[in-house]
């Protein structure tokens, strides 16, 4: 049942994302091709799949690797709604980041609790990898966010807030360099990372080009997908 649930809900999530990128047309500001409700629904379809996955998963380290999975996920749609401004919040930028930040706390905490639960818990490898990723969160948003601009109380809360993504591509990759595995994971971190580094150009800088809405997209939805779906399709 799990399997063919989480097959449906990854085929209806590429519909919505890749057909709505096909199919759509371009909004009036030319960022994006891939309708408001499609880009919801494809995240929507991510927080069921990683609620299933919850679900019919075996007891033990797994379903709880599982169960704060589907809390990112969730705490990512609510990030996503923000952005596209569809919640009643006084300023959509800090309550995306506020979303998306709880998220990956945990990612971070669901990645390291089942490493250490699994054996897969080698000093050396875990924490280089991190400090690799969180020198490159910071050269990011050095270069994104914070060159060349008048600093702002938020420019300096994308700090941690970037750090904190490369924090999960970091404890990812140190997983996945010790179980192969995983790498699906650590590649969805990277293009989260990446995602986001887009979005905060978008933001911060003004980077405009033809549809870089689409873009940002087309990398964080594969990312979260991947992260969504590193435990497979049932255990």
């Amino acid at each position: 049942m799990i399997l063919y649930l989480r097959i449906i809900l990854l085929i209806g999530w590429g519909c919505l994302l890749f057909g709505g990128f096909i199919f759509g047309r371009p909004d009036k500001e030319n960022e994006h091709r891939i309708p408001t409700w499609a880009r919801m629904g494809s995240s929507l379809a991510l927080v069921g799949a990683g609620w299933a996955g919850f679900l019919f998963s075996s007891e033990g380290p797994t379903k709880t690797f599982a169960l704060f999975l589907a809390i990112g996920m969730t705490l990512g749609a609510v990030g996503d709604f923000a952005i596209a401004k569809l919640l009643p919040l006084p300023d959509y930028v800090i309550g995306g980041i506020a979303a998306f930040g709880l998220g990956h706390v945990a990612y971070i905490y669901g990645i390291l609790q089942f490493a250490n639960a699994t054996g897969r818990d080698a000093a050396g490898t875990r924490w280089i990898a991190w400090a690799v990723w969180l020198l490159f969160g910071l050269v990011g948003w050095y270069v994104v966010v914070f060159r060349g601009s008048k600093a702002t109380v938020l420019h300096w809360a994308a700090l941690p807030y970037a750090l904190l993504l490369a924090s999960t591509a970091g404890f990812a990759t140190g997983l996945a360099l010790q179980a192969g595995e995983f790498w699906g994971l650590a590649i969805g971190a990277t293009l989260f990372l990446i995602s986001d580094l887009l979005l905060a150009a978008q933001l911060f800088n003004n980077l405009k080009f033809n549809l870089i809405g689409d873009v940002v997209w087309l990398t964080y939805g594969p990312g979260q997908m991947l992260i969504v779906y590193c435990l497979g399709f049932g255990s």
